[in-house]
Order: structure tokens, then sequence, then C-alpha cells
């Protein structure tokens, strides 16, 4: 009865003499995933399927029946931070990830939670990543459940009880700033993983690990090594003559694999994604010459041995963050009358491709937004026609997209039904100038773009007028007509991953604290529901005892907030960290919100000079901005520095000097002195009068 209890859904076999025979909890193969639509109640790989096109034959919930969705269960995770996570549901269980790479097992019709596993990863990890400590979710795999540490473990547990089974350190230098953010995939037998780190200066690469002994079984590298050594095989050889000589070892050249793959089980290739060069700057990365190959491209290997088969360079000598880590999705089309076997993908640089997936070939592409960097991409070589108006090696350049894209992280999913990819798109724009001297810094927790601090203007009403050009839609594409065919618009980017459904039905959820519902066919709107915080993730739907569930990871985070709070949801949201499941005729409540932080009373004198600063803030922006938010407007995640008390100023330098690293504060004692620290504080103090100045005039730049 207690098997029944915590496992439900799970089928009990009968034996000759009525015995119980059970093979397990989370007993998925390759097999079972290349069959998944034979058992469309189940969500067991991160895309459901290994094509990860993000769609499910469910059609209980429909279009004629969704608005009578209502909440079924909420699950409180532990650490309020960015959740990313796609759960999977195997058998009645689910299995998700929360903020700092806590995996849950979760009963998926109740809710109850069945085990935890908290990988403790150190709190000083936090500052060595780009966007918080956040994780988008396991694999599981013939009774195991495996999750990638923020901290770059790999850890196999035990589906049954949370318990470890084998854990490997993926990271080849522990003096540089890798991460894992990304789900694991597994394809026959062996676990894929890739790092992130390329804002730090790190070489990128993807390792396939046994599943069964987490021993490495091949690791590919994505760019090429210091040139002094041998090339390790046939494609790095190839890489190295597009690079320049050796200025990008030391920033490690980029190109790491921290999110999207893809698997194809009849050609039997293993398809990945890969980052920006590193540093940003071209110039400084390999003198301004060579594609720099394997950066920002799509690879195609065999998941075997890792054999390179063929690449193709989304954006070939990237200068602008323009990375092809972005969810890719393999589907079978008709093209000029031909069925096709195609890859699809909606990068960074905001073209969506279409590549034959069996060679590389692109077979079309058209700009979904708005972009000034390229004015199109030439069909015959594959490469984009630039414009030279983001050049910015000579001049600062206003950049669209900006580095953020014109579609990130946030999974699409494609409709068999409809032919349609739908895309979390966002509008986005930067300025970006060239720094004037390759400095490297070698401290673990600073960025190393090779470019100046990034800006905005403090300015409310300027400020104001740049939050209206950004933006976020969701955009229904048509893959063949490489068009619209319908499009939903939000106030904020950042907006959640897509579902699509055999009921007709598309789910997301936005930056601005909503799960909402479309008509698949025509973006019609049938259903929301408030989710307390913003919902970056994609949701998925399964079945349990007959019944269909729609789940959201809710939980605000990630580089968006972070670091351009005045410029996302409007300030509309905190950070709340949970999972949410509808399903039909429910009526569960979720709790009030977060309340917004007060301001409190202080009694700071602002003795800076003008000059002093514009000093500071260039400080600030530089060290700071990238958790605590440009100019010190927050995003909702971490605390708002303008609301400091006065036993908080008194305590600042030692703030900065390592007294929080349990908390993920960094120690920046090494790369300031204490005159540095005190003009940081100073402009906190300027923050803090704006703050109220605008308040007081009734404005709304109070982003938190």
């Amino acid at each position: 009865m207690r098997l029944r209890s915590l496992l439900p859904g799970i089928p009990l076999l009968m034996a000759t003499f009525c015995s119980v025979v059970w093979a397990g909890p989370a007993q998925v193969d390759g097999q079972r995933i290349i069959a998944a639509d034979q058992e469309p109640g189940n969500w067991m790989s991160h895309g459901r399927t290994y094509d990860e096109q993000r769609y499910s034959p469910l059609d209980s919930v429909n279009a004629g029946n969704v608005a009578q969705l209502g909440l079924a269960w909420t699950t409180k995770l532990d650490i309020d931070s960015g959740t990313e996570a796609t759960p999977l549901v195997v058998d009645g269980v689910m299995y998700t990830t929360g903020a700092f790479s806590i995996v849950y097992a979760i009963n998926a019709a109740t809710g109850e939670l069945l085990w935890k596993y908290d990988p403790k990863v150190p709190a000083e990890n936090l500052s060595q990543g780009c966007c918080g400590p956040v994780n988008r979710g396991v694999a599981v795999w013939q009774g195991k459940v495996y999750v990638g540490s923020f901290d770059g473990r790999l850890i196999a547990l035990d589906a049954a009880n949370g318990q470890p089974v084998w854990s490997v350190d993926t990271i080849i230098d522990r003096t540089k700033s890798y991460s894992i953010t990304g789900a694991p995939r597994i394809v026959k037998g062996k676990v894929l993983i890739g790092n992130g780190g390329a804002e730090f200066g790190v070489r990128g690469y993807v390792t396939a690990y046994d599943a069964d002994t987490g021993k490495q079984v091949w690791r590919f590298y994505t760019v090429p090594g210091d040139p002094k050594l041998p090339a390790e095989n046939p494609a790095m050889a190839k890489a190295m003559k597009t690079w320049d000589g050796d200025g990008w070892v030391k920033w490690g050249g980029g190109g790491t694999v921290w999110d999207s793959m893809a698997y194809d089980p009849q050609l039997d290739l293993l398809y990945v994604g890969t980052g920006n060069g590193s540093p940003w700057n071209y110039q400084f990365r390999t003198n301004g010459k060579g594609d720099n190959l394997y950066v920002s491209s799509i690879l195609a290997l065999r998941p075997d041995t890792g054999e390179y088969v063929w690449h193709y360079q989304i954006t070939p000598q990237d200068q602008w963050d323009f990375t092809a880590t972005q969810h890719m999705i393999l589907a079978d089309i008709k093209i000029d009358g031909s069925l096709r076997k195609v890859i699809m993908q909606a990068p960074k640089n905001g073209f969506f491709y279409v590549l034959d997936r069996t060679n590389g070939q692109l077979l079309s592409a058209k700009n979904f937004v708005p972009v000034n960097w390229a004015s199109g991409i030439d069909l015959k070589t594959g490469r984009p026609i630039l414009t030279g108006a983001a050049d910015y090696s000579k001049e600062p350049k206003v950049v669209q997209p900006s580095f953020l894209g014109g579609h990130n992280w946030h999974p699409m999913s494609f409709s068999p039904k409809t032919g349609y990819v739908y895309i979390p798109a966002q509008y986005t724009l930067a300025e970006l100038k060239a720094a004037k001297a390759p400095m490297f810094l070698s401290n673990k927790s600073v960025v190393n773009f090779g470019l100046d601090v990034p800006d905005l203007p403090e300015d409310p009403k300027i400020l104001n007028k740049i939050r209206d050009a950004w933006s976020g839609e969701l955009i229904a594409w048509d893959p063949v007509k490489q068009k619209a065919a319908w499009k939903q618009p939000y106030i904020s980017a950042g907006n959640g991953g897509t579902l699509a459904t055999a009921g007709n039905l598309v789910f997301q959820g936005t930056a601005d604290g909503r799960v909402v519902a479309y008509r698949a066919d025509t973006g019609k709107p049938l259903w929301e529901h408030r989710a307390n915080s913003g919902v970056m993730a994609g949701p998925v739907t399964y079945t349990v005892n007959g019944e269909q569930y729609v789940a959201f990871s809710v939980g605000w985070g990630g580089i968006i907030p972070l670091l351009t709070g005045p410029l996302t949801n409007k300030g509309k949201v905190r950070a709340e960290s949970r999972v949410i499941a509808f399903k039909l005729g429910a009526h569960g409540e979720l709790p009030a919100p977060k309340a917004a932080p007060v301001m409190p009373t202080t009694h700071q004198a602002l003795t800076a000079t003008p000059e002093q600063l514009t000093q500071a803030r260039g400080l600030f922006n530089g060290l700071c901005a990238g958790c605590h938010g440009l100019n010190a407007i927050s995003g909702g995640v971490v605390p708002d520095l303008r609301y400091l008390d006065d036993n908080k100023h008194a305590a600042f330098p030692a703030f900065l000097s390592g007294a929080l690293i349990n908390g993920g504060m960094p120690n920046f004692s090494d790369i300031l002195q204490r005159e540095d620290m005190e003009l940081i504080r100073q402009y906190l103090v300027k923050r803090t009068q704006d703050l109220q100045a605008d308040l007081k005039a009734g404005g709304h730049t109070t982003a938190h």
C-alpha cells in the first residue's frame, strides 16, 4: 500500500502466483523515449521526445474546455530564485530541480514531496556564473536521476530515494569559472552535459559519461586550445585555421555548450548548440580575423564516440554574444513539395534557421524580430550579410537584438497539427563599446568581455523611453513560409518556454507573473491564472489515473532581471519559487504573493563629488550590476541595494570583503581598495535619494 501511495500510476505487474513484480521508478531507456507517443501520459525526456518538439498528443484538456482549468496542487521550493527546470514525469512521479541544483521527487497527482536531494553547492560559486544559480532540470534513465550541479559536478541519484550513486567532476580547470545550468540528456547509455562560463573566460566542451558508472566516454572541445600544442582531433585542427594569433587562449575562446541538444535515432546524430566567443571583442579574441569555429554553431556528432560529422555556424566572427545554444527542434516538414528532415532554431541573433539535419545545409533563414547587425542570410554561402551598423570596434554602436537576444534559452515548441513553432521572442537592444586595451582580470567573479562597462541612463524619463523599446512576444512562426502566423505581445522580455498540445493549445508562463493558454491555430487567449512570480521554464503536461495535468515551474530570476532590472517586468514581480499544477475542475488557491520591500529611514550623507560618483557608477555597473542590476535597480531576485538601512551601510565594506560569501556575495577585496568600496557605497546613497525623489514625484522606476 505504501508503494502505491508514493508512486501513483506505476503499473504493478502480477506474476503467476499473484506476487507483485515491480521494476522500480524511472525505468526509462532509449526505446521508451523513442516510443514516447505510445505513452503520452509521461514526460520522460527534457523535450518529451528526442526531437525536442515539446508537443504532447494529450487532448483531454483542449481549446473547448481549457477555461475550466483550476489549481490542483502547488509545491513550494526551497530557494526563491530563478527557476528554469522542465519537470519530468514518469509513471506518476515528477522529477525536477530548483535553484542551487536541488532535486525534488514529487507525487505528480498531489504535489506531495517524496524525496529531496541537495548537492550542497558552495555559496561562493554563486558569483561564478553569469545568471544566478539556475538549473534547467534532470534526466532519468534505468532507475537513476541525473543532475548537473551549478559548481560543475554531474551526479547520479537513486530514483527511489534520492541517494547519490556516483558523482564526477566535469570541470577541466578549477581556476576558471565553469558552471552547469543545463539539463543532461541521455543517448545510448551515455549522459551528455556541457558547461557554462564563457563570460568569465573558459574553453567550451561537451562530455559523455557512462550512465551506469560515471566513467568519461568522450569529450569534444568546441574551440581550439593553445596553438603551441597538437590539436585533439581533425575537427580541432580544422577549427584552428579559423583563429588568428593566440590572444584567445587566456580568455578561453568560449563556445560553451550550456543548454540545447537534440538527437535523431534514425540518423544516429547528436546535435549540440555552442555559445559565444570569449571575449566578446573579436579584435582582442583573434585580432579581428577568421570565423572562429565552432563558436555560435550547431554541431552534429556521433553519440558513441563524439566524432564530428558536420557543423553550421550561425554567427561567424561572433562579437555580440549571439549564442547558438537556444532550443533546437527536429521535424520532418514539406518544403517545395518534398519532405525534408530539418533542424530548426531561433537563436539570439534574431534569425529563424531551417537546416537539413542530415548534412547541415541551410534551407532558409528569416529574421523573426527586428535586427540591425545583418540585412539577411545568404542562402548560397549560409553566411550573414553584415551591415556594419553593429560594428563597435571603432565607435559605440547600438546593437539589435542585444546580447540578451531575440530569443534566449526559454524553450520553444512545435505542433505537427498547425505546423507552427511557438517562439518566446523578445525585443531588446543595447549599446556596445570596445575597451581601449585587452585587460583580462583573473578574478573568478569578474566577467571579461573586452568591452567598456554596460550602461543605462539614470534619468527616469529617459529610462522609461528605453524601457518602452524592450518587450516580449509569443510568435507562432511558420517555418515553411518563414513568417509569423500570429503574435501575442507582452510588456516585458524574459517570458517562459512554450508547450503545444493536440488539444489545439499553446501554454506559456509570463515574466509578469501569469500562466496562460492560447488557441494554437489562431492565438486567441483562452485561459490565464496568476503565478505569484515570473515564469521562465517550459511547462509540461501528463496524466495520472486518467486525469490530464498541466504543470509549470515558477520563479523569477536569471540574467534578464539580475542585470536589466530597470527594463524588465516593470517591477511587478519578485522571486518566489514553486511548482504549480492544474487540472480540469480543480479549485485550489495560491497563497498571496510576496509584498514589496519598504523604504527604510536612513541618515546617510552624500559626500562624494559628481566626478567621484561617475567613477563609482562605473565600478558598480562593472562589478555589481550582474546581480544587483544596472544603476542599482534590482530586478526582484536579489536585494535592492537602494533599500539599505543604516546598519547595512555601516557593514558595507565587510560585505565587499567576503563577509557574505556564504550567501553568494563574492569577495572583491583583492581588486577593490577601501576608498573604492566607499565610493560604491556613496553611489548607493545617491541612488537611494534618487529613488525617494522619484517616489515622491509619483514615478514608477521602482523595480525591486
